[in-house]
C-alpha cells in the first residue's frame, strides 16, 4: 500500500464517529509492529515521529524504511511529522515522502505561528500533504517527555477559526487540559471549550497526549471533533519496562532477542488504542 494524506483518514473518522490513533514509531521494528497490528485489526492508523526520534534515524532514512515496509501490508495509513520544530525539518520530511507534517510554533507569538504555517501549507498542499498546526500550548506531566511546555495555555475558541482560516491548515491540535506524558492525576478536559472549538472550526481536531486518557473522556472528545489521537508515552513505557525487566533478571542479554520481546510488549498497547478509538474494523 501507499501512505495516504492524513486528512483523508481524519475526514473518514469524523464521518464514521471514531478516531484514528497516531502511534509514535522510531525504527523499522516499531513501524512494522504498528502496520501488522493495524492490518490484523483492519484499522486505519497514523505513524508519527519527530525531533525526539530523529537522533536515531533522520527523516530521509525513516521515510525510506516506512515506505518500504508499507508495501508489505494492506493498511489505510498516513506517515506524519509530529512537532516539527523548524522549516528545514518540514522540508526534509516532505522530501522523504511524509503525507502529513506539523510545524509546532505554538510556543511562539501568534503571528509568527500563523506566518510560518502559511509557508508550510504553500509547500505541502501542492504535494497533497496534510498540514497540522497547534493553537495553545500543551503542558508536560513528567520530566522525560520532550514535547510541550512548562506552562499550559488553553486553545481560545474565539481565535481558533481565524487561525485555521489564516493559515490554511488541514487539522488543528487543541489544548483543552490534555498534556504530554503519563498523567499522574486524571486530566480535567474542558469539554465546553472543545465543543465551542468544534462548532466554529471547519477542520478535524487533534488530541495530543493521549496516553492515560480515561476511555469515557476519549469517547466524548471524539464526539466533539477529535479525529486523531496521539499515543507515544504508553508505547515507550511498555518497551522500556520490558527491557528493564529482562536485563534486571539477566535474561535475554542478547540484544536482538531482548528487543524482539520488548516489541511484543507494545502490541497490547496498540490493540487497546485501536479498539478504544473505534478504529478497529474501519479499514
Amino acid at each position: 500500500m501507499e501512505f495516504l494524506p492524513m486528512s483523508v483518514l481524519q475526514k473518514e473518522a469524523l464521518a464514521g464517529g471514531y478516531g484514528v490513533p497516531s502511534f509514535c514509531v522510531w525504527n523499522a521494528e516499531t513501524i512494522d509492529a504498528v502496520l501488522r497490528t493495524a492490518e490484523r485489526l483492519k484499522a486505519p492508523v497514523i505513524l508519527m515521529n519527530g525531533p525526539g526520534e530523529y537522533g536515531l534515524l533522520p527523516p530521509a532514512k525513516m521515510g525510506a524504511i516506512a515506505h518500504t515496509l508499507a508495501k508489505r501490508y494492506n493498511v489505510r495509513a498516513a506517515l506524519h511529522l509530529d512537532h516539527g520544530d523548524s522549516p528545514e525539518m518540514v522540508d526534509a520530511c516532505l522530501e522523504a515522502g511524509y503525507t502529513s507534517v506539523m510545524l509546532d510554533y505554538s510556543l511562539r507569538p501568534y503571528q509568527e505561528n500563523v506566518d510560518a504555517l502559511k509557508k508550510v501549507v504553500a509547500k505541502a498542499h501542492p504535494r497533497g500533504v496534510t498540514v497540522e498546526g497547534e493553537l495553545g500550548t500543551l503542558g508536560q506531566v513528567d520530566d522525560i517527555t520532550v514535547e510541550g511546555g512548562k506552562v499550559m495555555t488553553l486553545t481560545d475558541p474565539d481565535v481558533a477559526a481565524g487561525f485555521v482560516e489564516a493559515t490554511g491548515i488541514d487539522t488543528l491540535a487543541v489544548s483543552i487540559g490534555n498534556a504530554h506524558g503519563i498523567y499522574t492525576v486524571l486530566p480535567q478536559f474542558d469539554f465546553e471549550r472543545l465543543a465551542k472549538i468544534h462548532a466554529t472550526v471547519s477542520v478535524p481536531l487533534v488530541l495530543h497526549g493521549g496516553s492515560g486518557t480515561p476511555p469515557a473522556d476519549l469517547k466524548r472528545a471524539i464526539s466533539l471533533g477529535i479525529a486523531k489521537i496521539n499515543v507515544a508515552t504508553e508505547l515507550i513505557t511498555a518497551q522500556r519496562n520490558s527491557l528493564l525487566i529482562q536485563w534486571g533478571e539477566k535474561k535475554n542479554m542478547w540484544t536482538p532477542i531482548a528487543q524482539a520481546v520488548a516489541i511484543d510488549a507494545m502490541i497490547p498497547v496498540l490493540e487497546k488504542w485501536l479498539h478504544l478509538t473505534g478504529a478497529a474494523g474501519r479499514a
